[in-house]
């Protein structure tokens, strides 16, 4: 089989195509023919050495969609044949994947390869963080940074089927507007900007929630207009830089940030990710969330893709097909 790794750090050249055998599976285990995977920032970050380090050679890739083709002795629920999206193992970026049977869901007939690749980290993410991570009041006043991507318009049309009128969607630049507005953004800023026309528009007394992808000093930003008892849940930092904090900035504000990871998840409960399949799937099956995509190449254009996701000049997602 194909598949791509890469040996050192580095821009989207250090990338190389290799053939391998196709992997063995344990007995709780399931091998995958794969249709589409997705390609996300935090792929990125790996290969340019800006997130968690790791051995030589590496693998890229964090879902995929496609049709079981073998089953360990202790799998019960799926079958050879079944159409499933899947959190491998390893990597995405292969002809084969290898995923523990928690981490693999049979499809709706409703959803297409593409919509499954394109859909599985983001819906599952912004799923958990909108209707299980915290409460949000239908009055809220809700900040959604990189609100253009995959999850953030997942994250949108969420917040709009949960009944949330004053959404913020904000972006690098004002052409992506109106994408958010698509979406279900009611207010549309860049970064620049949507400190003080955040103020604004609730009267200096600050928003409720922000949901924060970037970090750095978009956080903080965030932080300044965050109104009493507010929340900024964290779960990513794009921007690759760190936001500091003083405790005064919550103690006497009641004030919080909420962290959370959808990959430390999988790997400490992937029985919690498990627990929430069917409602999540659903939601995708019956078109009520719809993941944008923006390009579909093939396999043999994984630089070009990542340089599309680096260049940050694209909306929803990108994706690799066979």
């Amino acid at each position: 089989m194909r598949k791509i790794i890469f040996e050192q750090y580095g821009g989207p050249e250090v990338l190389t195509y290799v053939e391998e055998e196709i992997p063995k599976i344990k007995e709780n285990e399931i091998l995958i023919k794969v249709e589409n995977f997705s390609v996300n920032y935090a792929d990125v970050k790996k290969r340019t050495g800006k997130k968690a380090k790791g051995k030589f050679p590496m693998e890229l890739g964090l879902d995929v969609s496609g049709v079981v083709q073998k089953v360990g002795g202790h799998v019960r629920k799926l079958n050879v044949g079944d159409r499933v999206v899947a959190f491998p193992k390893k990597g995405s970026y292969s002809e084969y994947v290898v995923a523990d049977e928690n981490l693999v869901f049979k499809m709706p007939k409703e959803l297409s390869f593409e919509q499954g690749a394109a859909a599985l980290t983001v819906s599952f993410l912004g799923y958990i963080l909108v209707n299980k991570l915290i409460e949000i009041d239908k009055s809220s006043f809700v900040i959604v940074h990189a609100a253009s991507g995959g999850v953030g318009t997942t994250i949108l049309q969420l917040l709009n089927l949960s009944g949330i009128e004053n959404v913020i969607g904000v972006t690098s630049t004002k052409e992506k507007f109106p994408i958010l507005k698509k979406y279900g953004a009611k207010y549309t800023f860049t970064y620049e900007e949507f400190q003080e026309e955040s103020l604004k528009i609730t009267q200096n007394k600050g928003v409720d929630i922000v949901f924060d992808s970037v970090a750095g000093e978009v956080t903080r930003k965030s932080l300044n207009c965050l109104k009493e008892y507010g929340k900024i849940v964290q779960f990513g930092n794009s921007s690759g830089e760190r936001a500091t904090f003083n405790n005064t900035d919550f103690h006497s504000s009641c004030r919080s940030i909420i962290g959370f990871s959808l990959g430390t998840t999988r790997k400490l409960r992937p029985d919690y990710i498990q627990s929430i399949a069917t409602e999540v799937l659903e939601l995708l099956a019956s078109g009520k969330v719809k993941v944008h995509i923006e390009n579909i190449l093939n396999f043999d254009s994984i630089i070009e893709a990542h340089k599309i996701i680096e260049n940050r000049n694209h909306v929803g997602k990108v994706l690799i097909e066979f």
